[in-house]
């Protein structure tokens, strides 16, 4: 009877563990943010400092798109969304232009990362109903970014 137990409280142990974030320092990687985003599911997310090496950039409506991997549309891949204002607040913290000096780049993220729904549009700009999830890290004050 004891043993049994005992063998319940360990695996009740390990598998807590195996909902916490594996941790670098207290830095949380792309991988583990993208899973614990998608476990808290559409509208929850998770707190955290995250640690990614900027794969890709992008931009669309003043927003700055910071990638960990190349291609956006990854399932794997962690995106920082920057405000337009943290943008330029950021450009003038570089003195450059952040598409430039970013890219190839490791960089630490204090955040929530969110699954956001992006939806698929027809030819006239509406939702065709067609989507999928992709995780992001919103930066709304440029204190939340920093180089490694």
């Amino acid at each position: 009877m004891r043993k049994g137990m005992g063998v319940a409280v360990l695996c009740v142990v390990l598998a807590g563990c195996a909902l916490l974030p594996r941790q670098q320092g207290a830095w949380i990687d792309p991988a583990m943010a993208v899973q614990l985003a998608a476990a808290a599911g559409p509208g929850r997310g998770v707190d955290g400092v995250f640690a990614l090496n900027v794969r890709a950039i992008g931009e669309e409506g003043g927003r700055l798109f910071l990638g960990s991997q190349p291609d956006y549309r990854d399932p794997r891949n962690l995106s920082v969304a920057v405000d337009p204002q943290a943008r330029l607040a950021l450009a003038e913290r570089l003195q450059a232009d952040p598409k430039t000096v970013l890219k190839g780049k490791p960089v630490l993220v204090r955040g929530t990362a969110r699954m956001v729904r992006i939806d698929f549009t027809d030819g006239q700009g509406q939702p065709s109903g067609k989507y999928y999830y992709q995780t992001h890290v919103r930066v709304s004050d440029v204190a939340q970014i920093q180089l490694r």
